[in-house]
């Protein structure tokens, strides 16, 4: 209870400080309209804390980043050496690294609190598309010239790739997404990271209707084993996680699927295909574009 008292005095000691820091420096804020409303929000942010999900979108944007979610520390796309990793919970030490703008996912918890230490914009997932959401974020920081430029230049040259890819594949050909974590399997629809926004989205390759059946609404589903060679395309992606049990591709279930039979399996690293920021997405294409036009 002394420790809830003492946080609490800190907060509001904060929220004091940064109240009259704000009012002094008028001038250098902009009003944001964020889903919840409009934000008093830094015009040139200094001091970013990503909670969840868009730490590539803050980075991409050449933001001083002062803190991320643990998730994103672990990314090796990103340069995040000198950064801590902080969560929701962990108020104390988001309060010693005096962000001026806090980011986040719209089911973070301490809402509040952390809106006494600084401005803080949540958003929630899968409400825009990847791109909308890049150029809300971009928006939030006063980026969105640089935002707008970069995704009319990847809409592009993604598209223009997945023509090449199909006119060596095949129109038909279907591709399929899965991901081992945990001791399951997902497989995912066109709008849940892993390369799929990608490949559905802008290249435009077919999904094989098991998948959409399983997974376009929900953006993924969770799959037993068994179920694998119903969903595998022509082509399969595996967003594989090395650190969880990958004992299903030492079966015959696995080695009998056509695409693996066919030498059409292409691995990606997990950790690197988790998002669909512009770091994350420069990659995703690279990726493909290697796997399938140098196959």
């Amino acid at each position: 209870m002394k420790k809830i008292i003492t946080i609490t005095l800190i907060l509001l000691l904060a929220f004091s400080l940064n109240s009259a820091v704000l009012a002094e420096n008028k001038g250098e804020m902009i009003t944001y309209q964020s889903e919840n409303g409009p934000v008093e929000v830094p015009a040139n942010p200094e001091r970013v804390i990503v909670l969840s999900s868009f730490t590539g979108n803050v980075l991409a944007l050449d933001v001083n980043l002062v803190g991320v979610d643990s998730w994103s520390k672990s990314n090796p796309n990103y340069d995040l050496e000198a950064v801590p990793a902080v969560t929701d919970e962990n108020l104390e030490k988001i309060l010693e690294l005096n962000p001026d703008l806090i980011i986040g996912l719209s089911n973070i918890k301490n809402l509040s609190r952390l809106n006494k230490i600084a401005p803080t914009v949540t958003f929630t997932y899968g409400k825009l598309d990847y791109l909308e959401q890049h150029l809300e974020i971009a928006k939030l920081l006063n980026k969105e010239e640089e935002a707008r430029a970069w995704i009319q230049d990847f809409k592009t040259r993604a598209q223009a790739a997945g023509e090449e890819i199909k006119d060596k594949i095949g129109e038909d050909a279907t591709v399929t997404v899965i991901e081992n974590f945990d001791k399951e399997l997902y497989v995912f629809g066109e709008n849940w990271a892993r390369g799929t926004e990608i490949l559905y989205q802008e290249m435009e390759l077919k999904m094989p209707e098991r998948v959409k059946e399983l997974a376009l609404e929900a953006g993924f589903h969770a799959l037993s084993f068994e179920v694998l060679p119903e969903v595998a395309g022509d082509y399969l992606i595996i967003s594989k996680n090395s650190e969880t049990d990958t004992s299903f591709q030492e079966t015959e279930t696995y080695k009998n699927i056509p695409a693996v039979e066919n030498g059409r399996v292409f691995e990606a690293d997990s950790k690197k295909f988790y998002f669909n920021d512009p770091i994350t997405l420069e990659y995703q294409l690279e990726f493909i574009k290697e796997s399938f036009l140098n196959n």
